[in-house]
């Protein structure tokens, strides 16, 4: 199966070896990925700080992009996922561009969401010993619905256990902009999420959104936890 790749500019810019996992594991899984060059930045940080028409030429960019084609495209970033399904809305006072974004967001697809239900893959024989915390992101749980597919996949992984920690699905306080101009409320919540996490004694922290892994991962270095924060692509290609 051939598919996009969409890197976004978190993994290009912080996590590079995200994305390079990223391509190593869909190979593995019998993917040929393509990579369009013309893809930038999907405008996530000006949306989510409400400048929505400053947002456009961003927005119609990583359109046009991703009309070469009409493969799937998959990020391992689900905010970023999240703020294109949202392109239709945003672009609604102009039909034809509303229209071209519902088709690439229609084909867009976080990582776990991918292989799990289009791939139909809940093994992807990776071993990692251990016991771990996965903290759900909110855009996965709450903008994207995807829940059970990171689940499965880590259920999977040799000799990990998971731990489940007291108020797993709450927000750790990134949420984009927020952690910027609601900073002392931002960081009280990452504080408590730490708290939760090193009650069970974790050796890893895994995500599937690199923005609230840097979020709670600067938290717990600060604090001197000896927990290792992971990608869950770091982890799907341990080994």
């Amino acid at each position: 199966m051939k598919v996009n790749f969409f890197v976004t500019c978190l993994c290009d810019t912080v996590k590079a070896n995200v994305a390079k996992k990223t391509v190593l594991l869909l190979e593995q899984l019998g993917c040929e990925v393509i990579f369009p060059e013309e893809q930038g930045c999907c405008g996530q940080p000006s949306l989510n700080s409400g400048y929505i028409e400053g947002s456009k030429p961003a927005m119609k960019n990583l359109i046009r992009a991703f009309e070469c084609n009409d493969l799937p495209i998959v990020t391992p970033a689900g905010s970023c996922a999240a703020s294109v399904k949202r392109y239709p809305e945003y672009l609604a006072s102009e039909p034809e561009w509303a229209e071209r974004a519902q088709k690439v967001a229609d084909r867009l697809f976080e990582l776990t969401q991918f292989i799990v239900n289009h791939l139909g893959t809940v093994n992807v024989g990776a071993r990692l010993e251990g016991r771990a915390v996965y903290h759900p992101s909110c855009s996965l749980i709450r903008k994207l619905n995807v829940r059970e597919e990171p689940l499965k996949l880590l259920a999977n992984v040799e000799g990990l256990e998971m731990l489940p920690i007291a108020n797993q699905e709450t927000c750790c306080g990134f949420g984009g902009t927020f952690s910027v101009k609601m900073s002392e409320i931002s960081g009280e919540m990452v504080k408590e999420k730490v708290h939760h996490i090193s009650d069970v004694e974790p050796d890893y922290l895994i995500g599937a959104d690199i923005s609230c892994l840097m979020n709670i991962g600067g938290r717990i270095s600060r604090e001197g936890k000896p927990i290792k924060v992971m990608h869950i692509v770091d982890v799907l290609m341990s080994r």
